[in-house]
């Protein structure tokens, strides 16, 4: 078997090895004419699956390393009878644990209690619920709106609308799904009318996808108000960022929220199992042989709030991410465009928060079992 691979899907040509031959390609620039001799397609969200790249080709089997299907015609394989899987909930951990450590990066930089916050969730699928089971242990006060789930009969919480989710949180953070048809569409859910009623001082995450939020409108409104604190991890027209929001929000990483180590192993090992199945091959390879041992963190600090500020910060500093792409935000847009493909291509190694344990002498009374809830490890 012919195996086209994205090659940042990490592990891949060790994973795919007993299933065939695996020759990697750049995700962005893979198209027609590499899958002339290709069985099975592997990629990434920056790659556009549809009839423009498939046709005429020997393709058997697309998957994504991914959670999201936005980039994949499901429509066009089907008729056509090419098998596909993704990776659902293969980073959600780790998109949910950015998520608070961006929070509380900013409850510092922007000298705000986190612990006083009612927190609004977009979305309680495999991200959103992480992040409410995080911020339910940390005793932040959460209220969900997600209209397809609800529809559906889900009762796991209480769910809200989104004008409860404006009028009352102070913190909002998305986990939708781009969509642009049916009853909910999320493509420019906070277009400029919705924006424009953020209360003062809200705070707005977005790591689901750039086109969520309306960026031209987003960067328009921060213009004119400078009291709304924004956090973008994901934006519009990725790789091609506009680059005057990249200089006005708090906090700005190129869509990487959910690359920790174990997320990518993750999507490996989900694809590869369903390439498996759907070709009828076995393999040994397994992604729980790639961790390495894990890490003792050492916390001085008393204070609650103070406690976990740190701890989050050497899990992992988000400002380093913010850093490095605030730093693109002079080039040209060619080149800002191939800087932030570089900046994901070549992330550093992060870790889960169950990679770490926490040496229990510091630990301040009551808090063992909050850590635990977030799923850091008690050091024995």
């Amino acid at each position: 078997m012919n195996i086209i691979a994205d090659e940042n899907i990490p592990f891949v040509e060790q994973a795919f090895t007993e299933l065939g031959k695996v020759a990697t390609l750049p995700g962005r620039t893979i198209q027609n004419s590499d899958l002339k001799e290709c069985d099975c397609l592997l990629v990434r969200s920056v790659t556009k699956v549809d009839k423009n790249l498939l046709q005429g080709t020997p393709v058997q089997f697309v998957a994504s390393a991914t959670i999201g299907t936005d980039h994949i015609d499901l429509d066009y394989l089907q008729e056509n009878d090419i098998g596909f899987a993704n990776a659902p909930g293969c980073n959600a951990e780790s998109a949910s644990e950015y998520m608070i450590n961006a929070l509380f990066h900013l409850s510092r930089k922007r000298n705000f209690d986190p612990f006083s916050l009612t927190a609004g969730i977009i979305g309680h699928g495999n991200v959103g619920s992480r992040v409410k089971k995080k911020l339910d242990a940390l005793g932040i006060n959460t209220l969900v709106n997600d209209p397809p789930l609800q529809e559906a009969g889900d009762d796991s919480v209480n769910y809200v609308s989104l004008q409860s989710i404006i009028d009352e949180c102070d913190f909002i953070t998305c986990h939708v799904p781009l969509t642009h048809q049916g009853a909910h569409p999320t493509f420019h859910l906070f277009d400029e009318t919705l924006l424009k009623e953020l209360p003062q001082n809200t705070i707005l995450f977005n790591a689901s996808r750039g086109a969520v939020i309306d960026n031209i409108a987003l960067s328009t409104l921060l213009k004119q108000r400078n009291d709304l604190t924004i956090f973008l991890d994901c934006w519009e027209g990725e790789p091609a960022i506009d680059q005057t929001l990249l200089t006005q929000v708090d906090l700005a990483t190129p869509h990487i929220a959910g690359y920790s180590f174990e997320g990518k192993l993750r999507g490996t090992q989900m694809i590869m199992e369903a390439a498996c199945e759907f070709f009828a091959i076995s393999s040994d390879w397994r992604m729980q042989d790639r961790l390495p041992e894990k890490q003792i963190i050492t916390i001085d600090c008393n204070n609650e709030q103070g406690f976990f500020s740190e701890l989050f910060s050497q899990h992992y500093p988000v400002a380093t991410d913010h850093a490095k792409l605030r730093a693109l935000s002079h080039l040209a847009p060619a080149q800002l465009a191939k800087e932030f493909d570089l900046l994901r291509k070549n992330y550093p190694l992060r870790y889960e928060y169950n990679h770490f344990q926490i040496d229990p002498k510091h630990i301040p009374n009551d808090l063992e079992s909050v850590l635990e809830r977030l799923q850091f490890e008690i050091a024995k």
